[in-house]
Formats: C-alpha cells, sequence, structure tokens
C-alpha cells in the first residue's frame, strides 16, 4: 500500500517568548525582499477574538520527551483519549481533544500540518511518531470549536503544525541522545536556501527496548516490556513562481512498530503523504492546496489467564489500509488595512477498511472479519473580520454536504468459507451549517477583552461505524447508524500583557456536544451479543452510541513570563466540569462525567537562559479520571516533574541532559474489565548531544 504512494509523491515533490498567547502576527522575515517564506497565509485579524496558544521552535526543541505529544501537553486541556505517548500506547487511543468534552479515541480536534489535516483516514487517531519535533517551527493552540476556516472536525479546537523555514532553524540541525531503557533518540535536518527558494530534508529514529506497561502488583509471568522502533523522513521544497507568489511542496513518510508487553500485541503503523500548496500574496491573496495520504495499519490483540501465565491470540488486525486525499481553495480579496475577508472551498474524501483473523481455537483464527467504507465532505466558506481603533469583530460561516458510502461488514469462516454476516450498509448524505462570531476590544496597550460564539461538526470516523473491536476482556460493537456530532459553544475571556514580553490570559466557557459518540456499556458477561460475539465473566460489553450531549464549562489560564533577564517561566490551568445527558438505553449514564475526562490539567516551566545555556523544569498534574463511561473504574491524579539542561561545548555543540517523570510517578492510563492497572512512561533519562549549524 505504500510503494505506489512513495512513487506518486515523489512525483508531487518533483525569537519571540516561546509560549504566548496571541493575538500576535506570523513572525516578520528579517530582510523584507526576500520573499519566499514557506509559510500559509497570514495569521487572520480575527483570532484576536479567541483563546489562541502559540508555541514556538525554541520550546518545541527543548520538551524532556522530544515528542509532540508531550510538546501539546503543555497547553492545559489538550489531552489525548489516554495518557500513554506513542512509545507505549496503542495507536488507535491517540485522538486528541480539549475543552473537556471527552473522547471515544477519535480527534474531537482538528490537526493540521501546513493546511492538511492530520487525522487517520481510518480512524481518526494521530501518529505521533510521524511528526519528528526539528520539523515543526511553529505550533498554535486555538481552543474553542467552529468547523469553519480550517474544515469541518473542529469542535473542541485546532492544532495547527507549521513546518520550520529557514527563519527559524539553522543551516543544519542534529541531535542523537542515549537514554533508559537502552533506547536511542536521534533526528537531523539540513536546509538549502537562496532568494529563489529553500529545500529541507529531515530524517528521526528512535527504539528502545520499553517498559512493561503493566503494573508490578498486578504483574504476572507473562508480562513483559513493550519495546518501540520509530522512523520517520521528509523533504520539503519551496520555490519562488512569481514577485508575490510561491509553490510549497511536501513529500514524508513514517514507520512505527509497537507491543503492548504482551506476546501477540504487535502494532505496526506505516503512512505517506504528498502535498502541493501554492500561496499568493499580492493584490489578490490566495492558497491552493492539494493532497494525498495513505495509512497502513496492524495491530494484534491477546486474552491472558486469571494467574497471567500464559497468553493466547484472539484478534490479528492484519491490514487496514486508507486513503485520505483532498483540495483547498482559498482567496483574499483585497480590502484595504484593517479588514480581512477569505473566501474557500475544501473537498476531502476518505476510504478505508480493517481486515482482521479472529475467533482463535488452539491458537489458530476460525474466522475472517472485513469492514469499512468511505466518506467525503465538501464544503464552502467565508470568513470576515474588521479591526476599527480598539475594537475587532470576526464572522465566519461554511456549509458542508457529506456523504458516507459503501459501507459493509463481511465475517466468515476460514475453513468453510461459511457467511456468517454479509451486511451492506446504506448509503447516507446530509448538510451542516456552521459557524463562528467573536469580538476583542483593546483596553489601552495592555488589556484585551474578547468573546466568542461557535458552533462546528464532525462526522464519525469509518472505524466508529463499521469496526467492532475488544480491548482486554471487554468487547464493543460498531453502529453504521451513527450520527454526525454537533457542537455549540461560547468563552469569553480577557488578556493582559503589563509588560512586552509578560502575559497573563484567563477564558471561560461553556460547550454543549450534541450526539456525542461514546461506547456505552450495556451489559455484563458471561454471555453473546450481537456484533462482538462471546464475552467472558471479566469483560463487559459496549455499544458505540450517540449521546443525548455532553456539557461542559470550565476555566482556562495561561501566563508566560519572558523578561530581558535569563530567568523565563510559563504556566497554563484547565479546569473543566464536563457532564454526561443521556436517555432511552444510556439513561444510566445521565449526570456522569465522560470517560477519561481529568476536571484539572496543570502545566508549569520555571528556567534559566542565557546566551546558549538553558535549564528547565516542568510540572505537570493531571486530575483524577474515570477509565469508563459508567464512572466505575478510578484513574488516579498524577502529577510529574519532567527537566532539560543543554550546556554549550562549542558554538555549534551543545550536551543535552533530559529527564521524563523524574521523580518516577505512577501514572495510571487505564484500567481493564479485571482490574488490571496500566501505567504510562515511568523516570526516563536521556544524555546527548546536539548540534546546531549556522
Amino acid at each position: 500500500m505504500i510503494r505506489p504512494t512513495l512513487s506518486l509523491a515523489l512525483l508531487l515533490g518533483s525569537a519571540p517568548p516561546a509560549f504566548a498567547q496571541t493575538p500576535a502576527p506570523a513572525e516578520p522575515l528579517p530582510d523584507e525582499d526576500i520573499v519566499v517564506t514557506g509559510w500559509g497565509l497570514s495569521d487572520r485579524l480575527g483570532d484576536a477574538a479567541a483563546s489562541v496558544v502559540t508555541i514556538n521552535a525554541e520550546q518545541i526543541r527543548s520538551n524532556a520527551a522530544d515528542r509532540l505529544e508531550s510538546v501539546l501537553a503543555d497547553v492545559a486541556g489538550v489531552q489525548q483519549f489516554r495518557r500513554s505517548d506513542s512509545r507505549s500506547a496503542n495507536p488507535t487511543s491517540q485522538g486528541i481533544s480539549l475543552r473537556g468534552i471527552g473522547g471515544n479515541a477519535s480527534s474531537r480536534a482538528l490537526l493540521i500540518l501546513d493546511g492538511v489535516p492530520q487525522a487517520d483516514p481510518f480512524g481518526g487517531w494521530v501518529p505521533f511518531p510521524a511528526y519528528a519535533t526539528d520539523r515543526i517551527g511553529r505550533i498554535r493552540v486555538t481552543r474553542g470549536g467552529g468547523s469553519g476556516y480550517f474544515g469541518p472536525g473542529a469542535l473542541a479546537g485546532t492544532v495547527e503544525l507549521e513546518s520550520a523555514t529557514p527563519t527559524q532553524v539553522p543551516r543544519y540541525l542534529g541531535s542523537v541522545a542515549y537514554g533508559s531503557r537502552n533506547a536511542l533518540d536521534a533526528q537531523g535536518s539540513a536546509t538549502l536556501s537562496n532568494d529563489g527558494g529553500f529545500a529541507t530534508l529531515s530524517a528521526a529514529y528512535a527504539r528502545g527496548d520499553g517498559f512493561a506497561p503493566i503494573v508490578v502488583e498486578d504483574r504476572g509471568p507473562v508480562d513483559g516490556r513493550a519495546p518501540y522502533e520509530q522512523a520517520s523522513g521528509a523533504i520539503r521544497g519551496v520555490i519562488r513562481t512569481g514577485a508575490d507568489s510561491e509553490l510549497q511542496a511536501n513529500v514524508s513518510a513514517f514507520t512505527d512498530r509497537r507491543t503492548r508487553g504482551l506476546p501477540f500485541t504487535a502494532n505496526r503503523s506505516e503512512g505517506a503523504d504528498a502535498s502541493l500548496r501554492l500561496i499568493g500574496r499580492g493584490h489578490w491573496g490566495y492558497s491552493a492546496l492539494a493532497y494525498v495520504q495513505t495509512r497502513a495499519f496492524a495491530s494484534q490483540f491477546a486474552s491472558v489467564d486469571a494467574a497471567r501465565t500464559t497468553a493466547t491470540p484472539t484478534l490479528d488486525q492484519y491490514n487496514t489500509p486508507a486513503t485520505g486525499i483532498g483540495a483547498r481553495l482559498e482567496l483574499m480579496p483585497p480590502l484595504g488595512t484593517g479588514a480581512d475577508l477569505r473566501l474557500g472551498v475544501d473537498w476531502r474524501d476518505v476510504s478505508g477498511r480493517t481486515q482482521e483473523l479472529y475467533s482463535y481455537t488452539g491458537g489458530v483464527p476460525t474466522k475472517r472479519r472485513v469492514a469499512g467504507g468511505s466518506s467525503t465532505t465538501l464544503g464552502a466558506f467565508a470568513d470576515a473580520s474588521l479591526e476599527r481603533g480598539p475594537l475587532t469583530l470576526t464572522l465566519g460561516a461554511r456549509v458542508d454536504r457529506w456523504w458516507i458510502t459503501d459501507g459493509r461488514l463481511n465475517e466468515r469462516a476460514l475453513a468453510a468459507a461459511t457467511v456468517f454476516t454479509d451486511d451492506r450498509f446504506a448509503d447516507r448524505a446530509g448538510t451542516e451549517a456552521t459557524g463562528r462570531a467573536g469580538a476583542a476590544y483593546r483596553l489601552g496597550e495592555q488589556v484585551t477583552f474578547r468573546a466568542s460564539a461557535y458552533r462546528g461538526w464532525r462526522l464519525p470516523t469509518l472505524n466508529e461505524l463499521y469496526r467492532p473491536f475488544r480491548v482486554g476482556a471487554d468487547a464493543t460493537a460498531a453502529n453504521a447508524a451513527l450520527s454526525p456530532e454537533r457542537l455549540t459553544g461560547i468563552d469569553g475571556g480577557v488578556t493582559i500583557t503589563p509588560a512586552a514580553r509578560v502575559t497573563l490570559a484567563a477564558t471561560i466557557f461553556w460547550n454543549r456536544l450534541e450526539d456525542a459518540i461514546a461506547n456505552v456499556t450495556v451489559a455484563r458477561g458471561p454471555g453473546t451479543f450481537p456484533g462482538v460475539g462471546f464475552v467472558s465473566a471479566a469483560g463487559v460489553y459496549r455499544i458505540r452510541q450517540n449521546l443525548d450531549a455532553i456539557r461542559s464549562t470550565g476555566l482556562e489560564v495561561d501566563a508566560d513570563w519572558d523578561l530581558a533577564g535569563p530567568l523565563f517561566a510559563r504556566a497554563s490551568w484547565s479546569h473543566v466540569s464536563p457532564r454526561v445527558e443521556a436517555s432511552g438505553s444510556a439513561a444510566a449514564l445521565a449526570g456522569l462525567r465522560p470517560a477519561q475526562t481529568p476536571r484539572d490539567l496543570v502545566s508549569a516551566t520555571l528556567g534559566w537562559r542565557q546566551d546558549a545555556l538553558t535549564a528547565s523544569a516542568t510540572l505537570r498534574h493531571a486530575a483524577r479520571q474515570f477509565e469508563d463511561d459508567a464512572n466505575t473504574r478510578t484513574l488516579a491524579p498524577a502529577t510529574t516533574v519532567d527537566g532539560y539542561l543543554s550546556l554549550p561545548l562549542t558554538r555549534a555543540l551543545a550536551l543535552e541532559a533530559r529527564a521524563e517523570n523524574l521523580f518516577d510517578a505512577r501514572v495510571e492510563a487505564g484500567i481493564s474489565g479485571a482490574n488490571l492497572v496500566e501505567r504510562a512512561t515511568p523516570r526516563t533519562l536521556w544524555i546527548g548531544f546536539r548540534l546546531r549549524g549556522s
């Protein structure tokens, strides 16, 4: 599945504060004569009315874990479905969300890289090992939904990744580090540039023997370490095509191998992406984007006896190919200073299927399952902003037409070719109208008040619609009749800047997610249930369903202090109070908290930076959360401390020391039906070197 896409990809490819509440424009070019930037169109004036947090290249590369999901954790409220990172988690659990509206492993926040949506076309999770931190020049997190300017899917917010450019990174950059449990982490990139453009080549590799995910008191002879091996590479070229236009071409690929600490639990992910984007910054601004993505995913599952002495295979999801293709056209008419209008259309088509062997007897599969389909969205949008003196007004709207087609589920015996299930689900279509409105008012140069209201939507993923699955003894049935999720929300806040590099921002919000897709507990085993088969006495039977709603209210606070002296500090706190509204078969969930949703998330960093010497410590805290929708399994609160030190040896070479979870706190990531506790990354220490060319 990867090779033909790589061939197509090759053809297509023919110092501000580190953490700040924006509205800040993109960093200016050092030389006004240079037209080629590698960026998209300028940031919108209307961002002043939103809760936007920016993470720049310096902060990205001084993270203790040196992984994108760890960098995003510095923005309180950004969370994955589980607390594990991409070295030990099952890849399908790594969807991202914001503002406490819960999750079911599919992302409820929209992640884009250089304008291209990044969620897996089949399942909606995020392939975090694909994003080497050296390649990223800026991250912007917009809290608050509203499927509008960036496309459908931005229920809880948007995370924008922008590739690093020559203004953000040196000509060559490299790092290598050796860590706990025989781990290796290496990245490298090189950039060639002139007045006509630039080209960047980058690569990353990581491996480790891993740790045992099951906590020691629950562990048995069958439990072992969870090793991982991951690699990625990217080529990016940007060339000037006119006095005020440029063509950007991106080609990237990744591979990811990890296990879950048991025999027969290997996971494999592969992917390749290619995109072309034409940017014009003349009298009429424009952006024209086209992209193609392929993914291949495989995952194995096992059951373990009560004494945890023996593991036997239960399911082999041996191949899950998926493809995403899309395009986007955006125009900026010339309206003069203080006015901004964006008009555009976008289209995305995804298809995929899971292929699985299951119902093992004597260690041999007896049945095969194939499930999948396609979905398409076609949207048109308009986004306008007006700045008059201290007042900024913004209004955006879009209309989307969606189609879900070719849904199918086929289950048959391997030996006799007997067909047990051969469902062909009816095609469906619909229209969604969404938008966002906001206002910001500057009171002098130091205080800005802002407020916004928004409505967004998300189409169910192919995984949610068609694929049943198991986690340990628990089984969850798919639901081909799921409706799209729709969110309505409002927020308001204030940003205070008492000094040039000191910012304090606070935001309160209210969200209501209608038709929220959740894994709803229906019964406990033992028994045989529709869509999944037999569930043992240690497991529960769930079905994906649309809940009436999830309601979430909360507070977000961000602070950044980075004065001229060597000391700097950053802090971020999210406090949410989410509750489920449910009736019918899910009525027992009414008033409960969504699964995997902590009330509080906190991140605080204190550091020292003088010349090339940098030292920092980051504290993170996650309040308790529930493993399950019924709120019967509690994951304990967790507080961790990370450390980072960069000690210059020469102008180009620095010694780097990193510490993750320095005090080896127990971070509970999951609880199975048998009450077995799984933990996230224990203490991990790194020592290595970083090379920075001029």
